[in-house]
């Protein structure tokens, strides 16, 4: 009996490609809560229709910004978003209509994200549910409300490109590093900023005190009187996993949706690999407190 191989290879390809979508979209959920989305793209208390969709009003000393919905309703979302768009959103800081981004969307580190993890964050975001809401317009003050001044801020600032390992230093070290510096984005809140809104590189993590909400955010480099710099490995881990301080207290404020939407997430070899990289960096004086 003759067997037609043509539709089994068919079913079979099917198949795979169901099962390679199922992983990138598994991989993309991983990846969009390391990468922080859904404690900025949810509004506070928020139930399942409000997931992703924006609203969620972020003070800085240059007004009120409000994150845009991002589940892939067509219209109000990113539905209609190319991947060649998508892409240019984090590694450019330009939305598909060309309007430059303010840096409250935290392009400055997800520039480094591979395509491959880009790739997989918008294979989930396209999966989760639609919500129809039209984006908040920002309330900011009268000199920061041109967009356009974006324009020359990055040629000034913003430097983009993909994160390459370094040679010198181990696989642990260098996932620490792209989780800590790009897709976790630490330094954002982290690390102060000047009059202009730009990261202070040469106090990278060293505490700000003007942070999200106005709260005054640590410094979480080794230095041993403001720092990190007595903590053990399991500190760390605990605060990572459950947000625990070494004292027994427990984070509050803008790290309550760190630890529960994104740290919390990881496996316990990200939170290691992170903890690796902060405890090598340079410790630099003084913190967000003082």
């Amino acid at each position: 009996m003759k067997t037609n191989v043509v539709p089994l290879l068919c079913l079979a390809l099917t198949g795979a490609t169901a099962l390679a979508d199922e992983a990138a979209i598994e991989r993309g959920a991983y990846l969009v809560a390391a990468g922080g989305c859904t404690g900025c793209h949810t509004v506070e208390d928020g139930d399942e229709s409000d997931y992703m969709a924006g609203g969620r009003p972020l003070e800085s000393p240059f007004g009120t910004f409000y994150t845009p919905n991002i589940t892939p309703d067509a219209d109000t979302g990113i539905g209609g978003w190319t991947t060649e768009g998508f892409i240019r959103a984090f590694r450019d800081g330009v939305a598909p209509d060309g309007r430059h981004y303010y840096p409250a969307f935290p392009y400055t580190s997800y520039t480094g994200i591979t395509d491959d993890d880009l790739l997989a964050m918008k294979a989930y975001l396209d999966s989760i549910a639609p919500v129809r809401r039209e984006n908040r317009a920002h309330e900011l003050t009268w000199y920061a409300s041109a967009r356009i001044s974006m324009v020359g801020w990055k040629l000034l600032f913003f430097e983009p490109g993909v994160f390459e390992s370094s040679a010198d230093r181990d696989a642990e070290w260098n996932r620490g590093a792209y989780l800590v510096r790009h897709l976790g984005h630490c330094g954002e809140c982290h690390t102060p900023r000047n009059a202009l809104g730009a990261l202070d590189a040469s106090r990278e993590l060293g505490g700000n005190p003007n942070g999200p909400e106005g709260d005054s955010i640590p410094n979480i480099t080794p230095d041993e009187a403001s720092g990190i710099g007595k903590w053990s490995a399991s500190d760390l881990s605990d605060l990572l996993e459950i947000g625990m301080y070494p004292d027994g207290d427990f984070v509050g404020g803008s790290m309550t949706d760190v630890v529960d939407h994104n740290t919390s997430k990881l496996t316990p070899e990200d939170r290691q690999a992170m903890i690796s990289y902060l405890r090598a960096l340079p410790p630099v004086e003084g913190s967000a407190d003082e």
